[in-house]
């Protein structure tokens, strides 16, 4: 996509000015998303206003993306930053594990009516323990070792070389379903234990999930990526097909995981050639046609501004919501592109998309971002008012100010060492 442009003179990422907005952009986030912990354990969503709603209760996902969050503010020097990780520490360790049959629950195991084993849960509670560990929070290490050796023998298909998605309840059966979105954050999460753990092969795993999703799949079907697969890896492009508005499933392609996907694409290239091993070619030609059907597909494609959340395979959107995240990952992505190339076109998109989520998602009023907006911009009514995602938008304050390798904690841990 063009964006009719001349070549700034100066780019945001070298601008001290825009490191400290960056910077007090993080803080102010950091200091709403507080207000998510709970006495009795855990973090819970918040709503709109910056309160637990009434009868909350502890959400696993929630507190390991805090243990992640504020597990990289305190290796940035953040006051009171190390005992919020902490307190998600201890809930993982303790309140949030299923002491029965093993492994995390979606929330308090004591009350969870659904108990199944979601990969994509346990990969955040390792995300939040690698980084906590980094951090050196109390019980993280002791907590990561857990998790990792259930992903080692749960999830972790070596024979498929990717990630399966989920188990009934005791672990009892494998699911004939396997995850696009689990195994995009599988890589996430293989980049940072490969790094924090100094164990690099799970940059081979990150790999071969990579070649899998992407190369084989998404690429055939212009770089719309397919989400989700029958058991055996043969492809299921109707799944959910009355459900495009779906939170963790929807049908279709999802713009904003083109994004996410080529950023951390960019991130494995960096990380293969920081251990002296040579990224294969179409990692970064796969990575930045990714960006551009994001752009193609999502940017305005319905006529109002902002990015649709999701596609069909030809391209019309299929929900016309406005999320916080996917633009978070957009402007990630630029700036990791921008960094790799230097080229004015993700200059372009870098500030444009900062641009937007200054005038639309970032709530001066009340504190945060706004999350969830249908495509007039306006509040999701399906979604309600609510604010329970720290993660996005706060890693969207750091990503762009930091080298694509090492890992994201790691690489805060040495910029303030």
């Amino acid at each position: 996509m063009a964006d009719n442009t001349h070549s700034p003179a100066r780019r945001w990422l070298d601008a001290e000015t825009h490191h400290h907005w960056l910077t007090r952009e993080g803080l102010r986030l950091l200091e709403f998303h507080r207000q998510a912990r709970l006495d009795t354990g855990g973090f819970a969503p918040l709503d709109g206003d910056g309160r637990i709603p009434e009868g909350a209760s502890a959400d696993t996902m929630i507190t390991g993306r805090m243990a992640h969050s504020y597990g990289l503010a305190a290796m940035q020097g953040v006051p009171g930053a190390a005992s919020l990780a902490e307190h998600a520490i201890r809930a993982l360790s303790g309140l949030l594990r299923d002491e029965q049959d093993g492994g995390w629950l979606a929330g308090d195991p004591a009350s969870m009516e659904d108990r199944t084993k979601q990969c994509y849960l346990h990969h955040f509670v390792a995300l939040g323990a690698a980084t906590a560990t980094q951090a050196g929070i109390p019980g993280a290490a002791r907590l990561l070792d857990e998790v990792v050796a259930v992903i080692e023998t749960r999830f972790w298909s070596e024979s498929e070389q990717a990630f399966v998605e989920s188990y009934a309840q005791g672990w009892r059966e494998l699911a004939d379903y396997r995850g696009g979105n689990s195994n995009m954050h599988g890589v996430e999460l293989c980049l940072a234990l490969a790094d924090v753990r100094d164990e690099p092969h799970w940059l081979d795993r990150a790999l071969a999930v990579a070649e899998r999703l992407i190369h084989r799949h998404a690429a055939p079907r212009d770089y719309r990526i397919l989400e989700h697969f029958h058991g055996d890896w043969s492809e299921w492009p109707e799944y959910n097909a009355e459900q495009p508005n779906h939170d963790f499933y929807p049908y279709g392609a999802t713009p904003g995981h083109g994004f996410e996907w080529s950023r951390l694409m960019l991130h494995l290239e960096a990380a293969l050639e920081a251990r002296g091993r040579e990224a294969p070619a179409w990692l970064f030609v796969d990575a930045a046609a990714l960006f551009e059907a994001g752009l193609r597909d999502g940017w305005a494609s319905d006529g109002a501004p902002g990015l649709v959340y999701t596609v069909d395979w030809q391209g019309q959107p299929s929900s016309r919501r406005r999320r916080h995240w996917t633009h978070a990952e957009a402007l990630a992505a630029a700036g990791a592109f921008l960094q790799r190339t230097g080229d004015a076109h993700y200059e372009h998109w870098y500030r444009h998309v900062w641009d937007f989520i200054d005038t639309t998602f970032i709530d001066r009023a009340r504190g945060g971002w706004q999350q969830e907006l249908d495509h007039r911009l306006a509040i999701d009514s399906a979604q309600g008012d609510v604010k329970p995602d720290l993660y996005h938008a706060y890693q969207a304050t750091l990503l762009p100010r930091l080298p694509l390798a090492p890992a994201l904690a790691v690489a805060v841990a040495m910029q303030d060492s």
